[in-house]
């Protein structure tokens, strides 16, 4: 009996071990975000790595953005670079698909159909077993792709490039491919889409010598035997790798791109010789681990932690390298630069989204790149004259409005962040704030901008409203008192379209008079026509995220908005209009979730005195918009937004104002979240008694002391520490509600 105890024991104490000892990648579902509007692709990558390998199953649409959606049952193909969770499709280049016979229609790109049960996939690789038998592995270094592909006895081994291969937005405009060898092939593909000049070199190495090749230059096919042929400015060149058909080994193909030039893609494959597919998918299994060991929950709600660490291996998939190993890169206006003093740059800005949280999240999450990230804003700036809006490939797409990478440069001048010429910053941000376009102009002369001037005024003018006043927060720590003034006037924009008799932010023309008809459940999508961008007057008249006790102020008081938001939530989850923008989903009344305007909204009653509706609409949203599935988002993933607003969400804080170094209590999910900071340290945030009904903080301490604030700022939290929450399962009437413990006290 005693042994038998004891072992019982140790078999206890095993598995409680092995618990603890699980990877945090095994809670990562690459799925998630892939169904519903998530616009994820579940393929390889490695952290902000420069390929993103993934299936593609050959379809127009919206929701085929990244390539690939979980409703569908065919697979065109593998290609290696791949936009996370945007409302736009582009890039899909060099195209790899796994043949058991090749081509004899050689133009034709093959659609093989597969089963999700024979697919899998997990941070750093993805593996799918097709129609035609062959299986597909995936995984990724941070500029080269790694296939490794086992094909059926009975077959003659083809692996087919498709440089033609483009779904949406994209088109290729000249593609080139060289045979320099028996196992190596070089080549290019530029492209046009919603970047309108894109360039890729690529460099491809086979495990296995090819015995022949049938290249294709979009009109014509040839049979090679001498491996060397070239096809020049082809719009749609391909090439047919054609094996030994007695191979039983699988045959692995190694893919580097550069962006400046396919001998450089040469020099990355040449940098790792030896490295096969296996070291590869460790190395990359291996980086993914200590990424996610960055911010780690505890919870016995497993489905919890894969919405967590999900959400986490998504907020480190963008912004993407685009420089070379030696930091060289050739840019949208065909310039070669290389950034200084050994420093990478990257692409893939979507601002207007990821300013709001993900980018308050790298300042945690991300000190030894984040730097290299934000002077890629200013190297754009350099380039093209202003800094980005939704900088892709570096081209300027002007996708959204604001100008939005303000709040970002300015948040981390005020955070004082490392490496940052906060003068030099400054006069980007400036010249950005008096632009001769995107409506700028009018919005000065008028305060705000006419509707008659240009669609989306109402969005406009309170973005621009926020990012001016980020504008004066730096002005003030750098010593411009005049630019302060200047910059907190214009942050007052917002007041001049508040309609007092509807209690909505409205259009105004450039007479001064409101824009009439008025619904505030009316949608456009058409952005000339719209004036709410993706969304209507509910959503986007809580903009203000710099003032909320200004706004409140136009209610009539703190009292006042907090009815007005109660409205928001209790409101009729409709939209009305002929062009109602697709982009608005996740409802709970009229707040929208799958959208990014809404994302502070929730937050907003803390500042008001009333932080238990806070804890109470966060859970809800986290409840309701979250879950371990392919459609688990409630919209568009957009690049690492709606995952880090989970992030910090389920931690129990959130930056409202992304520029004001304050982090807002909200209502953690978790028992303890533990963020690993720089420099060894690190911060932890427990809820006692914390469950599902107990969701509302009863009282806290910081470090062991009383805390009595219902926030934390960044300076505090960076010292490292224990932030304790005591949770209840009725809202406190104590803890926040004394006007001094509000944050947005600057």
């Amino acid at each position: 009996m005693l042994i038998r105890l004891s072992a019982c024991i140790l078999l206890s104490i095993a598995s409680i071990y092995s618990r603890a000892q699980s990877p945090l990648a095994s809670y990562v579902d690459p799925f998630i975000g892939t169904g519903g509007h998530g616009h994820t692709f579940p393929g390889a990558t490695v952290p902000f790595g420069m390929v993103q390998l993934s299936p593609d199953n050959g379809r127009q649409g919206w929701d085929w953005c990244s390539g690939y959606h979980y409703s569908d049952s065919l697979i065109a193909g593998f290609s290696h670079t791949h936009l996370s969770g945007t409302g736009i499709g582009d890039w899909l280049d060099i195209s790899v698909m796994p043949l058991t016979t090749p081509l004899a229609d050689t133009a034709a790109p093959p659609r093989i159909p597969f089963s999700h049960a024979d697919e899998g996939a997990s941070p750093g690789y993805y593996h799918v077993t097709l129609g035609n038998g062959v299986k597909a592995e995936l995984t990724a270094t941070a500029r080269c792709g790694y296939h490794r592909y086992t094909f059926p006895q009975g077959s003659a081994p083809t692996l087919r490039f498709d440089l033609g291969f483009h779904v949406n937005w994209d088109t290729p405009t000249e593609t080139h491919i060289t045979i320099l060898n028996d196992s190596t092939l070089v080549g290019y593909r530029y492209s046009t889409g919603w970047a309108q000049a894109q360039r890729i070199y690529f460099a491809a190495r086979t495990s296995k010598p090819f015995t022949g090749t049938i290249l294709h230059d979009g009109q014509t096919a040839s049979d090679m035997t001498d491996m060397v042929e070239t096809y020049d400015k082809g719009a749609g060149v391909a090439a047919q790798l054609l094996f030994d058909p007695v191979t039983t080994e699988a045959i692995e193909l190694k893919v580097a791109l550069s962006t400046t030039s396919y001998d450089k893609a040469l020099d990355e494959l040449d940098a790792r010789p030896q490295e096969d597919f296996a070291t590869a998918h460790r190395v990359a299994e291996d980086l993914w681990e200590q990424e996610l060991r960055k911010v780690t929950v505890k919870t016995d709600d497993d489905s919890l932690k894969r919405v967590f660490y999900t959400a986490l291996y998504h907020t480190a998939l963008a912004p993407t390298l685009y420089a070379d190993a030696d930091g060289e890169y050739q840019n949208a206006l065909g310039d070669v630069h290389t950034m200084p003093d050994g420093a990478q740059r990257y692409t893939l800005f979507s601002l207007w989204d990821t300013f709001r949280a993900l980018n308050p999240l790298f300042t945690l999450t991300q000190p030894g790149r984040y730097t290299d990230i934000l002077n890629s804003m200013l190297a754009f700036h350099d380039e093209n004259g202003l800094l980005p809006v939704w900088d892709l490939s570096t081209w300027e797409t002007n996708t959204m409005t604001g100008y939005h990478a303000i709040p970002v440069l300015a948040d981390a001048i005020l955070k004082d962040w490392p490496g940052l010429d906060a003068e030099r910053a400054y006069r980007a941000m400036i010249r950005s704030a008096h632009q001769d376009i995107r409506g700028v102009p009018d919005y000065i002369e008028y305060g705000y901008l006419p509707q008659d001037k240009a669609g989306g005024s109402v969005t406009v003018t309170l973005e621009y409203a926020f990012d001016d006043w980020c504008i004066a927060q730096v002005a003030k720590k750098l010593g411009k008192h005049a630019d302060y003034a200047t910059f907190m006037d214009r942050s007052k924009s917002y007041t001049r379209l508040f309609d007092p008799g509807t209690g909505f932010m409205r259009a105004k023309t450039s007479d001064g008079s409101f824009v009439e008809p008025f619904d505030p459940f009316w949608s456009e999508h058409n952005f000339d026509k719209s004036q709410y961008i993706e969304g209507n007057a509910w959503q986007h008249t809580f903009f203000v995220p710099h003032d909320i006790r200004g706004l409140a102020g136009l209610y009539g008081g703190n009292e006042a908005l907090v009815r007005k938001l109660d409205e928001l939530f209790a409101a009729p989850s409709a939209m009305r209009g002929e062009n109602i923008s697709p982009d608005v989903s996740g409802f709970i009344g009229q707040y929208a979730h799958g959208n990014e305007p809404s994302h502070h909204i929730a937050y907003m009653y803390t500042y008001l005195g009333e932080p238990w509706k806070t804890q109470e609409k966060v859970r809800l949203v986290l409840d309701s918009m979250y879950h371990a599935r392919p459609d688990g988002y409630a919209g568009n993933e957009d690049a690492g937004q709606m995952s880090a607003w989970a992030v910090w969400s389920i931690a129990g804080l959130y930056p409202v104002n992304p520029a004001s170094g304050e982090y807002v209590f909200g209502s953690p999910a978790v028992d303890e979240t533990t963020f690993a900071l720089a420099g060894g340290r690190t911060f932890t945030v427990r809820a006692l008694n914390n469950s599902s009904e107990n969701r509302y903080i009863q009282s806290a301490t910081l470090n062991g002391e009383s805390y009595e604030k219902a926030y934390i700022r960044h300076e505090d939290l960076v010292k490292g520490g224990e932030l304790v929450l005591e949770m209840g399962a009725k809202p406190s009437k104590r803890f926040g509600r004394k006007p001094e413990t509000w944050p947005g006290g600057l």
